[in-house]
């Protein structure tokens, strides 16, 4: 008989959020292992979970403090059914200093802790890394579109909602006042979380024409902008492992990344294009050595291209399997 999973996401139906599109992609992966996978929002209640009548025979919950009123629910609903809770980034770097007891409860009540980058054991209290499995988000290849070197813009691709976590507008700081004969320019796509972001940046438009805001896009022409950019810059000050990482090692488009655990644990250690977090004239250096130096932009796509193995679907859908063996579970 199929086993039959629940995915937890605090993002609601239509939402084009991080945990949507993973619970989503999840339970794809799932089906495709033989099980039966229903996505729901952190609000619908435990009963929601139920199939046909029955309780489920796994729980995941996306977001140890977002879902934390749907864990004790389904912990309190469903005493036996083994639990999965999915670390993001801020959970592990802003909620567990800022929400503990909540943060806690939720590992607590959890028999695997999922992480999606390889450094979370890092920044975990040390009685749940027995808890802790990695499972890496995954990818699948761009359409063609990449433009030839006669291309009139080097287009550098920032993907991602705009809101504090991700330090959105650095890129765009970054190419101000470069000099007349650079062919840089800043492509930003994501939806604003709140008006003071889209008001930033319209104003940065406004007075920056290397830097286009396009807004929020279905995922069909985030992907067509992605084939045609040269480069992408990842600027977040905290991160859970995002997928937009694991999206580009697998197309080959070169990352400067903020020097960060959630962008160190997918592209490892001795990746050469970080900066600083919120370094402006650092990521400026780099963007100019990228457009300077074939060399570099070269090497840089050599080493997204050598982590891109571990970003396959396959591997994702292995390592789902390997989490449902850890709840004592059979497929």
């Amino acid at each position: 008989m199929a086993l039959k999973v629940a995915l937890i996401s605090p993002a609601g139906r239509g939402s084009r959020a991080g945990n949507r599109a993973t619970a989503t992609r999840w339970a794809g992966l799932l089906r495709a292992l033989g099980c039966q996978a229903r996505v729901l929002g952190s609000e619908e209640g435990a009963h929601r979970c139920r199939f046909a009548g029955k309780p489920p025979d796994l729980v995941m919950a996306l977001h140890a403090w977002r879902s934390h009123a749907a864990i004790r629910a389904c912990r309190d609903a469903f005493p036996n059914c083994p639990l999965v809770v999915v670390l993001t980034g801020t959970d592990v770097y802003r909620f567990q200093h800022s929400h503990p007891e909540m943060f806690l409860e939720s590992l607590a009540a959890a028999e695997v802790l999922l992480g999606l980058h390889d450094g979370l054991a890092e920044d975990l209290p040390a009685r749940f890394l027995p808890r802790l499995r990695v499972v890496h988000q995954s990818a699948r290849p761009l359409p063609p579109g990449t433009p030839g070197p006669g291309y009139r813009y080097l287009d550098v691709l920032v993907a991602g909602h705009l809101r504090e976590e991700k330090d959105p507008l650095r890129a765009a700081l970054a190419v101000r006042e470069l000099p007349a004969d650079s062919r840089l320019r800043v492509m930003q796509l994501g939806g604003a979380l709140g008006d003071a972001w889209a008001e930033a940046a319209r104003d940065e438009m406004a007075v920056n024409p290397r830097y286009r805001w396009l807004g929020d896009l279905p995922r069909w022409r985030v992907r067509r902008w992605m084939a045609r950019a040269r480069l992408m810059v990842i600027s977040s000050r905290m991160e859970g492992g995002a997928n937009v990482v694991s999206e580009a090692c697998v197309a080959g488009l070169p990352v400067l990344a903020s020097n960060i655990p959630g962008n160190r644990g997918l592209l490892g250690d001795d990746y050469a294009g970080y900066f600083p977090v919120a370094d402006t004239a650092a990521l400026r250096d780099l963007l100019r050595r990228a457009e300077a130096e074939p060399a570099f932009l070269d090497r840089l796509r050599r080493q997204v291209l050598a982590r891109a193995p571990r970003f396959r679907p396959e591997a994702e859908r292995e390592g789902l399997a390997r989490v449902i063996a850890a709840c004592g579970l059979a497929l």
